[in-house]
Protein backbone atom coordinates (compact mmCIF):
# COMPACT_ATOMS: atom_id res chain seq x y z
CA UNK A 1 0.00 0.00 0.00
CA UNK A 2 3.21 2.08 0.51
CA UNK A 3 3.36 3.02 -2.75
CA UNK A 4 -0.32 4.78 -3.38
CA UNK A 5 0.65 7.11 -0.39
CA UNK A 6 1.75 10.63 -1.11
CA UNK A 7 5.64 11.20 -0.39
CA UNK A 8 6.96 13.91 1.76
CA UNK A 9 7.33 16.06 -0.83
CA UNK A 10 4.05 16.17 -2.38
CA UNK A 11 2.24 16.66 0.76
CA UNK A 12 4.57 19.85 1.08
CA UNK A 13 2.91 20.92 -2.18
CA UNK A 14 -0.31 19.87 -1.36
CA UNK A 15 -0.87 21.45 2.17
CA UNK A 16 -0.63 24.87 1.31
CA UNK A 17 -2.91 24.57 -1.08
CA UNK A 18 -5.76 22.87 1.12
CA UNK A 19 -4.89 25.48 3.81
CA UNK A 20 -5.20 28.52 1.45
CA UNK A 21 -8.81 26.97 0.48
CA UNK A 22 -9.61 27.35 4.40
CA UNK A 23 -9.36 23.28 5.05
CA UNK A 24 -8.75 23.25 8.70
CA UNK A 25 -5.42 21.46 9.74
CA UNK A 26 -6.50 18.98 11.81
CA UNK A 27 -4.20 16.65 13.37
CA UNK A 28 -5.16 13.70 10.86
CA UNK A 29 -5.56 15.78 7.59
CA UNK A 30 -2.99 14.06 5.80
CA UNK A 31 -4.60 10.33 6.65
CA UNK A 32 -7.99 11.95 5.57
CA UNK A 33 -6.56 13.00 1.92
CA UNK A 34 -4.34 9.48 1.55
CA UNK A 35 -7.73 7.90 2.60
CA UNK A 36 -9.81 10.07 0.04
CA UNK A 37 -7.13 9.29 -3.09
CA UNK A 38 -6.09 6.11 -2.03
CA UNK A 39 -10.26 5.21 -2.59
CA UNK A 40 -10.19 6.83 -6.14
CA UNK A 41 -7.45 5.14 -6.78
CA UNK A 42 -8.66 1.80 -6.09
CA UNK A 43 -12.29 1.90 -6.53
CA UNK A 44 -13.22 0.80 -3.07
CA UNK A 45 -16.06 1.57 -1.36
CA UNK A 46 -15.69 4.02 2.01
CA UNK A 47 -16.76 0.88 4.35
CA UNK A 48 -13.94 -1.10 2.51
CA UNK A 49 -10.88 1.53 3.61
CA UNK A 50 -8.30 -0.02 5.51
CA UNK A 51 -8.37 0.83 8.92
CA UNK A 52 -5.06 2.34 8.57
CA UNK A 53 -6.80 5.58 7.58
CA UNK A 54 -8.71 6.21 10.76
CA UNK A 55 -12.17 5.50 11.50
Amino acid sequence: MSRLLLNAELWSNLLPILLHNNLYNKQDLRMTVEGILYRMRTGCSWRDLSKAFGS
